[in-house]
């Protein structure tokens, strides 16, 4: 998902039997309406599942390639690739009404697209026509990164997929008998790349090489990470640079599936990249990791990493290229997602304990479905509570979950989230099946409802910053160097000075979100100075960017001012002159020098507005205390139009702060103050249980975890989340939850599984075999 403008969100999902139906077939594209929270199904012809995406100069965003078209239980159509046959290219596969999906190029323009979706026009509709524009090769798990110029690198992909990109006998690195597409692709396509050539580096990474980590550099060159491996890229003249190895042979990419971010952008760093990697894992042999089929050993019993590493792969000071030690994570995470919040720090959600992204019918000690502990799932201990990464703060103090509340969602494979532009972040998805998976299946269903994180900013939302947008309108195009603007906030803050001192502008770019992923996600801190009024008003000069189009692409991107930490509203504005090409540059204007007003200098460092008359201690220890005493987090249930049918009762509209709840001494923080009551609404106990997943166990029944090979205590505690299937929530003194079914309904009924006829290609020879992980 993606977010197109300040009020739409565009979520893409699998051709799969998902309940809204759009034409006569199910839906697998939506828009979401921020201010009313509602969605609407609109119309996607290819499989966009596992596409890559990017933003475009001129304010489009397009995704590339994707699955084959899928008819139900995710059976491919043919035993050949749609677009190796030429009499009929392009196939609609019956009951989803989906074609093949993985040379599509679909490309949507969302600026200006408000209100009603039903009413929209062609242009704030998806242009998907295979036929008529599309890759030159199949990509499905590939990976994209814009260019200074606004061209985009695609990076890899699988053709027919699996679970790594390999096949058992390793007898083709290359090609992996035709399923792997080690290549590199440009959009718009280049003279000198019209076959696109191979990247020795994905050879080389063997297998563990799909959705690889990409950030475009400041000096143009992209760097790229997979498996262990490490380069830089030369996008001109695709010459690779190897740069030092993961250390401890951490893997990072799908499907360990790490946490990856690059650090935001500031005139302190000289706006140099440093990337962060957190999570992942380092707990299978070569061996273990398996082929296209399946990972060769049971992978929800291996715990996940907790490491974290820096990395400057062009430093500035003479010093050599290394990753660096960081901070380990609170709790070890894979499919864990980083998001860039407005105050400069990352916010990690989602992911588990064990295990890897990923899902498969079988395992080479496990022969059917039916004897897989967490159904399909390839992993398990899901991550419920957020935490909190402040790139700023002294080592060994980094990471933070205090006051952050927990989910009752569990987010594994397929999950996503993306900042909104009221600083809050939307959390949506989940389902590690081949095909929708309804509640009492299996434990881990496939999840239609969304959530909105509010983070600890969000309790002095009454300080948020005001741009007196009539006397110093925001930009609605930024340059590359240039003149200066000023901006004049509506605030009357106590302490002007302190204020503005502590004031500073971003821009910020959420990226194409999937799998855990934000390709494209950056943030830059706009250099500027200030000055404040004998009114107590604070203006401040802001430059441009700075005169270099690889340190933010072109295209669009959120404006934020942020005064001790609290952002404003995001706004989008574009970044360069909106033409894909060489961006023009212009020399840099010198600021004004800062300018502190002496009316105000008694005035104490407290930033409450408006006449508040808190009074008393240093700023930290004020924010401390209140976090301390509400409920900082809020985690809302939303009804997501592609996700879900109808909108929940509880799904609210959030225009300034959320509602905020008193916690006491016995409750959580996070307005989820009532624990899971595992067995109100257990379902009847099947033949093979699910791996000691409490929801299929009588109440009493003594917890013998380790007949079903699930985590059994360690050192005489709990068992950490061994309930791995969140049931119907019947929590009514919950206010930001509406359950789906009213708590005098009988629970829905266990449906009869079939297991999914699941095909994976092998070795080139057009056969099909029943049963592989993706």
């Amino acid at each position: 998902m993606f977010l197109g403008n300040d009020d739409k969100v565009y979520i893409l999902d699998k051709a799969e039997n998902n309940p809204t139906q759009i034409n006569g077939h199910p839906a697998w594209g939506s828009v979401w309406d921020i201010p009313t929270m509602q969605a609407t199904a609109v119309e996607i012809t290819s499989n966009a599942f596992c596409a890559a995406g990017a933003i475009l100069p001129n304010n489009s965003f397009v995704t590339f390639g994707g699955n084959k078209a899928v008819k139900p239980d995710n059976t491919q159509t043919t035993g050949v690739s749609d677009w190796d046959d030429t009499t009929n290219p392009l196939s609609v596969a019956p009951v989803y009404n989906d074609i093949d999906g993985r040379r599509a190029i679909r490309i949507v323009s969302p600026e200006g697209c408000t209100g009603d979706v039903n009413t929209w026009g062609p242009d704030c509709q998806w242009f998907d026509d295979p036929s008529t524009l599309h890759l030159a090769k199949e990509r499905w798990y590939a990976t994209a990164e814009s260019l200074g110029d606004g061209t985009v690198l695609l990076i890899g992909g699988m053709i027919f997929g699996g679970y790594i990109n390999r096949f058992r006998l390793h007898d083709d690195p290359v090609t992996q008998h035709r399923q792997a597409e080690n290549t590199l692709e440009f959009y718009p396509a280049r003279a000198d790349t019209a076959t696109p050539p191979v990247s020795q580096f994905l050879v080389n990474a063997g297998g563990l090489n799909t959705y690889a980590h990409a950030f475009l550099l400041k000096s143009g060159k992209m760097f790229m990470q997979a498996n262990i491996s490490t380069i830089t890229l030369d996008t001109d003249t695709l010459e690779e640079t190897p740069l030092p190895d993961m250390p401890e042979g951490i893997i990072r990419v799908y499907p360990a599936s790490a946490g990856v971010a690059m650090l935001p952008l500031t005139p302190e760093n000289n706006y140099n990249p440093t990337i962060l990697f957190c999570g992942g894992t380092n707990a299978f042999t070569d061996e273990e990791w398996g082929d296209y089929h399946s990972p060769h050993v049971n992978s929800w019993e291996r715990r996940a990493s907790a490491d974290c590493r820096r990395i400057t792969p062009e430093p500035e000071d003479g010093s050599a290229v290394e990753y660096v030690k960081d901070d380990d994570m609170i709790d070890p995470r894979t499919m864990g997602q980083f998001i860039i919040m407005p105050d400069g720090k990352l916010l990690m959600v989602n992911g588990g304990r064990n295990g890897t992204a990923g899902y498969t019918t079988d395992t080479p000690t496990i022969p059917s479905i039916a004897q897989m502990p967490f159904g399909m799932s390839l992993a398990t201990e899901e991550c419920l509570k957020p935490a909190i990464y402040d790139p700023s703060a002294p080592a060994g103090s980094r990471w933070t979950d205090e006051g952050l509340g927990e989910s009752k969602i569990p987010r594994l494979y397929h999950s996503s989230a993306i900042l909104l532009p009221d600083g809050s972040v939307m959390i949506a998805g989940s389902n590690p099946g081949a095909d929708r998976v309804d509640p009492g299946v299996y434990p881990y269903p496939t999840t239609y409802d969304a959530e909105i994180f509010y983070p600890p900013y969000f309790a002095n939302i009454s300080s948020r910053p005001v741009v007196d947008t009539a006397a110093t309108p925001i930009p609605k195009t930024l340059t590359y160097g240039g003149a200066f603007f000023n901006l004049t906030l509506e605030n009357k803050y106590k302490s002007p000075n302190d204020a503005a001192e502590r004031a500073k502008v971003v821009l910020l770019r959420s990226g194409f979100t999937t799998h855990g992923m934000n390709m494209g996600q950056r943030m830059m801190q706009l250099n500027s100075t200030y000055s404040v009024g004998d009114d107590g008003k604070v203006t401040l000069s802001v430059s441009p960017p700075p005169p270099n189009s690889n340190l933010l692409t072109p295209g669009p991107a959120l404006f934020f001012v942020v005064v001790d930490g609290v952002p404003s509203v995001g706004t989008h504005v574009r970044v360069g002159n909106g033409v894909m090409g060489k961006q023009p540059t212009t020399a840099v204007v010198a600021l004004p020098v800062s300018r502190q007003n002496e009316k105000f200098a008694a005035a104490g460092s407290n930033n409450s507005v408006n006449g508040s008359t808190e009074e008393g201690g240093s700023k930290k220890t004020i924010t401390y205390a209140v976090i301390a005493a509400v409920v900082v987090v809020a985690l809302i249930a939303l009804g997501v139009g592609l996700y879900c049918c109808r909108r929940r009762k509880a799904a609210k509209a959030v225009t300034s702060a959320p509602p905020m709840m008193a916690a006491s001494s016995s409750s959580k923080m996070g307005g989820y103050d009532a624990e899971r009551n595992m067995s109100q609404y257990s379902s009847a106990a099947p033949s093979m249980p699910y791996g000691g997943s409490e929801v299929n166990l009588p109440p009493q029944q003594p917890h013998d975890y380790e007949r079903y090979g699930a985590p059994v205590p360690v050192n005489g505690g709990a068992v950490p989340m061994q309930r791995a299937y969140s049931p119907p929530q019947q929590q009514q003194q919950q206010q930001y939850y509406s359950p789906p079914h009213s708590p005098r309904q009988s629970p829905p009924p266990q449906r009869t599984y079939s297991p999914p006829q699941q095909q994976y290609y092998q070795g080139g020879q057009g056969q099909y075999g029943n049963g592989h992980a993706y």
